[in-house]
Order: C-alpha cells, then structure tokens, then sequence
C-alpha cells in the first residue's frame, strides 16, 4: 500500500455563543483535517490542534510532497523521515501539529487496512470504557456576580448527566477564582474537580490559587504557570501538595523529556492532534511511566482527536498499578463546537460520563462527506 494522495480541509464554524477562559474569547471553530489516501482506496483521517490555515501550508508545500509513495503502513518510518525533513527549523511548532495530523490519518489507515481498531494497534484494548471529566464553565460576556453562578450552575448540570469528574476555568483574576473554586466545591461536594488556568499565573498567584484548590480537594492544577519558565514548577511543587498537570503546549519525547526532567510536573498532558501524533504520544506516555508519572491527552477539536485520546486511554496502564485500577479520565469538551457535533456519520459515544471505546477499523469515527461541505472553507490535493 503506497500513499497516492494526501489532500486537507481546512474547516470553520461560528458559534452562537462566545465563550473565553484567561487569554482571550472564541467566536468561531477552526481546524485542519487531514485525509491520507492509499493506492488501493483505503484512506485514513487526522487532524491538527494550532491555527489551521498556517499548518495547512506546511502539510500541503512541505510535508505531503515528500511523503507521496510511500509504504502507508510504516507509521514510524514515515514519522521519522518527515522529522529528519524539517529538524534544522522545525523541531516544535504548528510544522510539527502538521506531522502530528498526518501520523494520525496513517494509524486510521493502517487500522483499517488491517481490520484493527488503533487501541489493538497501541497494544490492546484493557477496558471497553473511559471514564470522562467534562471540561466547561468557560467565561461569558456578564458580570462577575451573574457569572458566578452561571458557572455553578454549569458544573451542576454536568453532575447530572452523568459526569463524576469535571474541570473549570481559573485565571480570570485571583478573587474571583477563589470564590468559584470553593463555590463550586460547596455545590459538588462529591464530584472530581480540576482546574485549568491556561498559563495564567506567575509564581506567587499560582501558589495562592493552588492552596485553595488544595483545601477544597482538587484534583489537579493545570497549566498553573508559563510554558517558557518551567523551572518554575518544581517551585510551584514544593508549596503545594495538589498534582501540578501540563504538556498541552509541549511536542514530542524530547520536549517532554526535558519537561519532566526539570521537575514538579506530576500529570502530562500531550495533545495527540499537536505533539508528534499518536505514534509520539506513545514514546511520551513511556517516558512518562519510566519517571513514574501518568500521561492523559489534552483533547480539543473534533471527533478524530477524541477519538485517537480514546483509544489511548484505552491501552493505558495506570502508574505504578495496583488490584483497584487508578482511573485515568478522558477530557471531554463541553463548549459548542459544530465541527465535532455535526460533522461525523459515526462518532464516539458518550454516555453518563463514560466514552465507549470505538470497535470498528482504525480510529471507528466517519466523517459525513455531504456535512463537510458545510464546514470546508479551503482544501487542498497533494498527488
């Protein structure tokens, strides 16, 4: 099987309401998909976290040219070369979000040439469902003392459909991330709560906002601090006793590698759509484990990432292991977004709070042809 034609679409959607978390505000959906096509018809689908129409560039001039003939099964052998391609300016960035697209439209492919779902290809299936966190209560366009229990209002809404574990939006400003951190403690006194701040903080903010995550039993801070200082969380790390997570803005083993190595990073969280594609995300969750700590993906986007994080969870072993199996959540988005809701004929269920694991060849979502007319502002045809 040699790859004949590698074609992508860029697709968008405006949302009927905006939401924001502490860098800025969305109005619209944007992302690159990527269709991989075999000589024999089989073809294989991926996408790409980061700003679609730069990463289309880079996968329509750079990338799908020098790949074109090659054997479609050979995930890593293509991996590597188009890594060699691009090392002397490329090692991170939307170039490589544009590999990692590409490695997850070849692990669709090869599934479905081989008849195999992606987790038998990671390794086997260990449970047929993932437990998920939802993630939500983003920021709206109301003032604080409206906003506040909108939120709650929000998380409690989740609580009951299903979902015992959730994440909120912190780094709006400290105040007001205290009230709601413990607001909505008080209104979930029994569900798993995390709280992202989207590298909000410096170092004396995070410390303060990680104690009261802290006594109000939080189970992770994520993104507390700036990616460009990570030294800073080992300092973070020794102030507090909550689990520090990070990893959405960091690629491949050797990013992490020396993520981990700088310390006090307890929960890495690789987007498959973004560092290296599944085929690095497994070199990640393995440098992980050989430094005793769990990888659980980032997830934003459509189907085919949540899909490939499924299927990932779904190999997983839990560090260190034990008889009564740590969970390991899947995140779960909650905030509008049509290209995941109404683009695919075959999707990822999820019901009462659990992601039931795709059986079907390669990542077991389809996207409906007619329905991405709809959302494809611009595509591309390599050949």
């Amino acid at each position: 099987m040699k790859i004949e034609c590698i074609k992508t679409h860029h697709l968008r959607c405006h949302l009927d309401k905006p939401f924001g978390f502490s860098q800025w505000s969305y109005d619209q959906r944007n992302v690159l998909a990527i269709e991989v096509i075999a000589d024999n018809g089989v073809s294989g689908w991926g996408e790409c976290y980061g700003p679609a129409d730069v990463i289309q560039a880079a996968v329509e001039k750079f990338y799908a040219p020098r790949i074109l003939g090659f054997d479609a099964l050979s995930t890593d052998m293509i991996w590597h070369h188009m890594w060699r391609s691009s090392l002397d300016f490329a090692r991170s960035g939307v170039m490589m979000a544009g590999m990692s697209g590409i490695d997850m439209a070849l692990w669709d492919l090869k599934g479905k040439a081989l008849g195999l779902s992606v987790s038998q290809l990671m390794g086997g299936r260990l449970r047929d469902k993932v437990p998920c966190y939802a993630t939500g209560m983003y920021y709206q366009d109301l003032p604080e003392d409206e906003l506040l229990p909108a939120l709650v209002s929000e998380g409690v809404s989740y609580a009951n459909e299903g979902f015992k574990a959730m994440k909120i939006k912190v780094g709006k400003n400290p105040e007001f991330d205290e009230k709601f951190i413990i607001a909505l403690r008080q209104a979930l006194p029994d569900t798993i709560l995390a709280a992202d701040s989207n590298h909000a903080f410096d170092l004396p903010e995070a410390i303060r906002i990680a104690k009261v995550l802290e006594d109000n039993n939080y189970a992770w801070f994520e993104e507390p601090l700036s990616p460009e200082h990570p030294h800073l969380f080992r300092q973070l790390h020794e102030k507090t006793n909550i689990a520090i997570a990070t990893g959405e803005c960091e690629q491949t083993r050797y990013g992490f590698q020396k993520l981990i190595q700088d310390g006090g990073v307890q929960l890495v969280q690789a987007d498959l759509a973004y560092c290296g594609g599944p085929s690095e995300a497994l070199k990640i969750r393995t440098l992980a484990s050989a430094n005793g700590l769990n990888m659980i993906p980032h997830v934003w986007g459509t189907q085919l990432n949540l899909a490939a994080a499924t299927h990932f969870l779904a190999s997983g072993y839990a560090e260190p292991g034990r008889a009564e199996e740590k969970k390991l959540f899947l995140e779960y988005d909650r905030t509008e977004n049509p290209l995941r809701d109404n683009l695919y004929s075959l999707e990822v269920e999820v019901k009462n709070g659990h992601a039931t694991v795709p059986t079907a060849p390669g990542l077991g979502v389809e996207i409906d042809l007619d329905a991405l007319k709809e959302f494809d502002v611009c595509t591309t045809e390599t050949k």
